[in-house]
């Protein structure tokens, strides 16, 4: 990373600039900040990630009930499907089912059915909520972990990659204040460069 390359300001030289020591100490900041802040705040971000995916999880487990649903009949195959259950996996076949919701209640209605070859009578998995309605499988808390861990380490890197930025712009405005006072003095003593009674 730049911001290390600029530590080497820190040494002694009598040709040391007032800016070179700020620009040691800009680095040495950055440097600070990158190791020691961007990770701690990539565990923040991902420990609040994990409490509020597992509490998710909890209730989406809490809510959501896995019933057995029976095949009435093949249905033809719908034009895209949208059965939440499925999006991401295998479409398998479409067909009426029914099934009996968690609070007593028959249910019937089109559905996606991972069965190669549905008849009749063939039975599947489906998961529903409360009152019977079809719904997405719950998260499962290994795939929460996974999520907060990427959450975290994420924020980490948004994190380090902004103090990165942040050097840069102010060693940006640093350099632009150097010039502009290089080229103020070369204005004042340019002209007599190099005369021989200048120095007179």
């Amino acid at each position: 990373m730049r911001a290390v390359s600029g530590l080497w300001r820190w040494r002694r030289n009598p040709l040391r600039r007032a800016t070179d020591l700020a620009e040691a100490w800009l680095a040495l900041t950055a440097l600070l900040l990158v190791a020691l802040a961007a990770p701690l705040i990539g565990v923040l971000s991902g420990s609040a990630a994990h409490t509020t995916l597992q509490r998710s999880v909890r209730a989406q487990h809490q809510s959501r009930h896995l019933v057995t649903a029976t095949v009435v009949r093949e249905l033809d195959a719908a034009p895209a499907a949208t059965d939440p259950e499925l999006l991401g996996g295998d479409a398998g076949s479409r067909v009426l089912a029914r099934w009996t919701a968690p609070d007593g209640t028959g249910r019937r209605a089109a559905v996606q059915a991972r069965l190669p070859d549905p008849r009749p009578g063939d039975t599947f998995r489906i998961w529903t909520d409360r009152r019977g309605d079809r719904v997405a499988r719950p998260l499962d808390r290994g795939t929460a972990t996974v999520h907060a861990v990427l959450a975290g380490a994420g924020a980490a890197l948004l994190a380090a990659g902004l103090f990165e930025a942040g050097r840069r712009l102010v060693l940006r405005r640093m350099l632009r204040g150097r010039y502009a006072r290089w080229d103020r003095e070369w204005g004042r003593v340019g002209p007599d460069w190099g005369r021989a009674d200048a120095a007179g």
